[in-house]
């Protein structure tokens, strides 16, 4: 017995001696990271989708032909691509002879925001929109798949901010909704000069929503007070544990119809041929039916208007990225779990502190 708990005792130092090592580790990894993401903030990825469709409909060309002609036909394949880089090395040649740029080809830049209740992408969208502008001109385009029900009105005026920048570029923006554009996310799409929508894409709910309980009656019941102290009338108009008053529930009414107003006005500058007073009720339709109340401009979808694109022009698929070690990716994936989590909560309880598009 005096063996085993001796051996035990010598257990128990070694695994902590082990868990104190590697805490320090972590802490000095951690530290050396966080001196580094000054430097290693993220990167842009660029990804011409031409050369994908190309060597996608190569593949099946190849595959549709029987055993005996596969051999030839991709000897063929492969002549016609060297001739063809040929062709374009000549091309870039004569036009840095001639010190002109010869390249009238239209450029399309693809983007994919979809869009959560915080619109967290917004950050990522930033980068790609100062990006995209450091090279786009009136005659290029960009192309955005969009998918989003919407969320906080400040999180997605932020979003539908950074597309407004193309606008004022005089960029043309073409929004793809294949699933759904609602709210804060229909918010985003009207920004666009052209939105394009599958048939039974959700489109719309041009509205504002607010919700909270209040717990006062059960307070008053077990005898518990609640005090909440303000400076300034409406610091605090509907609250979870006090006695809410109709003049509270009145102000927060009107702070919801003014954010309604905003929305609807943000719209209706964007998309005058819109009968806003018919469409701002807060309902949603599918894309065939939103199609006939000028929600959107055509139906079809994202694929295959990128398809038609990669045909005419040159198509990059345009993404902000940030690469991470294994540790990160494994405490940011928990993290963003927990703060989900404690979100969706949270905003159970406190409805009134975010209104929602």
């Amino acid at each position: 017995m005096e063996f085993f708990a001796e051996y035990g005792l010598f257990l128990a130092k070694t695994v902590t001696a082990i868990i104190a090592i590697g805490l320090v580790i972590s802490l000095i990894a951690n530290a050396s990271q966080k001196g580094r993401q000054s430097s290693e903030k993220g990167h842009i990825e660029i990804t011409k989708l031409n050369q994908q469709y190309e060597q996608v409909s190569e593949a099946m060309s190849v595959a549709m032909l029987d055993e005996s002609e596969q051999k030839a036909q991709a000897k063929k394949l492969q002549k016609e691509k060297k001739k063809r880089a040929k062709s374009a090395a000549k091309k870039d040649k004569k036009t840095e002879d001639d010190d002109i740029d010869s390249s009238t080809k239209k450029r399309v830049f693809a983007l994919k925001f979809k869009g959560n209740i915080s619109a967290a992408e917004v950050a990522n969208l930033r980068e790609e929109v100062t990006a995209i502008l450091t090279q786009a001109k009136p005659e290029d385009e960009v192309v955005v798949r969009l998918e989003s029900a919407g969320g906080m009105v400040h999180s997605y005026g932020l979003a539908s901010s950074q597309l407004d920048r193309l606008r004022k570029q005089a960029i043309p923006l073409t929004i793809c909704v294949d699933k759904v554009a609602a709210s804060g996310g229909y918010m985003m799409a009207c920004v666009a000069d052209k939105i394009l929508a599958a048939p039974f894409a959700v489109i719309g709910s041009i509205g504002v929503v607010a919700q909270m309980p209040n717990f006062h009656r059960l307070l008053k019941k077990h005898d518990v007070d609640f005090e909440l102290l303000t400076a300034g009338e409406h610091k605090r108009t509907l609250t979870i544990f006090g006695e809410n008053t109709d003049k509270g529930r009145e102000k927060f009414v009107e702070d919801l119809e003014d954010t309604h107003l905003l929305f609807k006005s943000y719209v209706s500058e964007r998309r005058p041929q819109v009968d806003i007073e018919k469409v701002a009720t807060g309902d949603v339709w599918f894309g065939t039916r939103a199609a006939e109340l000028a929600l959107i401009d055509e139906i079809k979808t994202s694929d295959e208007y990128l398809t038609e694109q990669v045909k005419q022009a040159d198509v990059y698929e345009i993404s902000y990225v940030q690469k991470k070690k294994l540790h990160q990716r494994l405490g940011i994936a928990a993290e963003e779990s927990a703060d989900r989590l404690l979100l969706k909560w949270w905003n159970r309880l406190t409805g009134s502190s975010n209104k929602y598009l």
